[in-house]
């Protein structure tokens, strides 16, 4: 009974052993799972949304070939279709039965579409020549745009490989059950042959015959026996079990995907969130915000770069691609001013360093605006610089509206998180002390007026540096440094719809406004003339004139509004003054 114990436990041990290792091998599942798809198709644009991604958990390995040029890129859902627009385009979508790719083609108006490289619009983007290797792990509403260069046709080769999980948490339990019934075995054996060996009882001693007298003789030495005894055999077995049982705990313990969770096994791979995800408030009722941190950090480094090229070579139509309205005539005019006098100041660069603050508007619409400070990395002395950014389209990316240094001490109001964003409120929004059409318009007065004017009570003129240096004082003083013979006049107007308002959390509103100074100087007697000095000059390019000059002042202004019941004061939060334009009068 010992022995058959002994046998069955051996068999019993070797076949887990076998069978763990069979897990681990010929019964072993693919790690991965990959469906392609060959795309016959002219469109320009290939589609993979989060569905189709999300068919199998985990992340997505993305392969792309079938083209000279590789361009991939993801954003939210809405936004790529906004950007394909009327497009003809590819969607990819799975299908179970086939585990392949199927292409559906979506008829559209146009063949082609813009450049994708560099899109404002984009999360995240990739380029390659010919083959284009990425990972990505989207949540919803995330969508991969494929493309050649918006004009081939997209890249006619694309396949989504997923991980699977083949882990065998069970083979390492087999193994080691298996070991150790191996050695059960080897104990019973043992038991067995020691019990047959007592069985047999005491021996008898065989009688001794009486002594022959020894003759020599020659006899044959017989050859020692290659057979070793019961015990030597006893020893090798022995000495052979802790090599094997060593060996089969090596293969055992060599990786965690052999042992169950509860045992220190690897756990099944969990999608990890993207990192610039977007995230949408939980209620459904806000809309999302148009930028995320990120994403919005990749636009400030593009505007930088622009801006600190179009700055050193004062190249007008390199600044237009980034910059519009307030922000742009500011520039351009001081193009104007340096290419005729090169010692006149570049207006502060934009610094490409830590963003500060995001304030994205929320919306699925367009234009979409977004309010950003970002300070200067290389030097915490230079004033940070407030931006207002609008995208116009789906297919334009962000230019600045309003760039503006910030003024000393100045403490921004307490606005939403970045992953929120705020609603762009209306021109003629009746809830903060002023609607933001109207600021411009009661600043203006206050310049030309000062205290004596009806504004004057809504504005925090202690804390504004700009009112001493525009305002009527600073005019009146101009005026009276004129020889006699030249009179001034200041106007002031403001650029129609060009109020931008984003709303704080305390119901009020951060409001970016222009205001233009026409100042018209012109001689009061005959025969004598008006000769502009500094920037006027090298604007105009007028040395003296008989007819006087007209030149235009542009400021940013950038306010906190609060809300109408509250005590506090409209406050200047930053500004950005320059001569925008000069020339004589007709």
């Amino acid at each position: 009974m010992r022995f058959l114990a002994a046998i069955v436990t051996f068999v019993i041990a070797f076949g887990l052993i076998a069978f763990g290792i069979a897990q681990r091998t010929i019964f072993a599942q693919p790690d991965s799972l990959t469906a392609s798809a060959s795309i016959n198709s002219d469109a320009a644009v290939t589609l993979l949304d989060s569905a189709t991604l999300q068919s199998l958990p985990g992340r997505q390995q993305i392969d792309i070939t079938g083209s000279s040029k590789v361009f991939a890129a993801y954003g939210r859902t809405e936004d790529v279709r906004a950007w394909v627009g009327n497009a003809t385009y590819n969607r990819l979508s799975y299908s179970a039965t086939t585990r392949s790719l199927v292409n559906t083609v979506h008829q559209g108006q146009s063949t082609k579409v813009p450049d994708p490289t560099g899109s404002d619009l984009w999360l995240d983007q990739y380029s390659q020549i010919a083959n284009l290797n990425f990972t990505v792990n989207v949540p919803n509403d995330i969508t991969v745009v494929i493309l050649s260069d918006g004009t081939r046709p997209a890249p006619s080769n694309v396949s989504v490989r997923w991980p699977l999980d083949n882990r065998t948490p069970w083979a390492g339990p087999l193994i080691a059950g298996g070991i150790l019934l191996l050695l059960v075995g080897f104990g019973l054996y043992l038991l067995a042959l020691r019990h047959l060996r007592r069985s047999r009882g005491p021996r008898r001693k065989t009688p001794k015959m009486p002594r022959v007298p020894r003759q020599r003789s020659y006899r044959q030495r017989r050859p020692k026996s290659t057979t070793a005894g019961r015990r030597s055999t006893r020893r090798r077995m022995v000495a052979v079990v802790p090599v094997f049982t060593i060996s089969l705990l090596v293969l055992s313990g060599c990786s965690s995907d052999l042992w169950p969770e509860f045992l220190g096994g690897s756990r099944a791979a969990s999608p990890a969130p993207v990192a610039s995800k977007v995230i949408t408030p939980a209620n459904g009722e806000l809309k999302p915000p148009a930028v995320t941190a990120t994403q919005l950090k990749a636009i400030v480094g593009r505007i930088s770069a622009v801006a600190t090229k179009a700055d050193t070579d004062k190249d007008t139509a390199l600044i237009a691609t980034r910059f519009e309205g307030s922000a742009l005539a500011l520039r351009l005019g001081n193009y104007g001013i340096r290419k005729a006098d090169n010692t006149q100041p570049a207006l502060p660069a934009i610094p490409a360093g830590v963003v500060e603050l995001t304030l994205p508007q929320q919306t699925i619409t367009w234009p979409r605006t977004v309010f950003t400070v970002v300070q200067n990395p290389s030097d915490a002395t230079v004033a940070p610089i407030a931006m207002m950014l609008v995208q116009a389209t789906a297919r334009d990316n962000y230019k600045v509206d309003y760039a503006v240094a910030l003024e000393a001490k100045t403490v921004l109001p307490k606005v939403a998180r970045a992953n929120i964003g705020t609603p762009r409120l209306p021109s003629d929004n009746p809830f903060g002390l002023l609607p933001p059409a109207n600021v411009a318009p009661a600043y203006s007065d206050v310049i030309d007026k000062g205290t004596t004017s009806t504004f004057a009570k809504d504005f925090d003129l202690a804390t504004d540096n700009l009112i001493g240096v525009i305002g009527s004082d600073a005019r009146k003083k101009a005026i009276a440094a004129l020889p006699t013979t030249a009179s001034m006049t200041y106007v002031n107007s403001e650029p129609p719809n060009s109020a931008i308002a984003l709303a704080t959390i305390d119901s009020g509103a951060i409001v970016a406004v222009t205001v233009n100074e026409t100042v018209t100087v012109t001689p009061t007697e005959a025969g004598s003339s008006v000769n502009p000095e500094g920037a006027v000059k090298s604007l105009s390019g007028i040395t003296g004139s008989t007819k006087g000059t007209v030149a235009v002042y542009g400021d940013q202004l950038l306010f906190y509004v609060p809300k109408a019941s509250s005590s506090a004061k409209i406050t200047l939060l930053g500004f950005a003054s320059g001569l925008i334009s000069a020339k004589e009068l007709p």
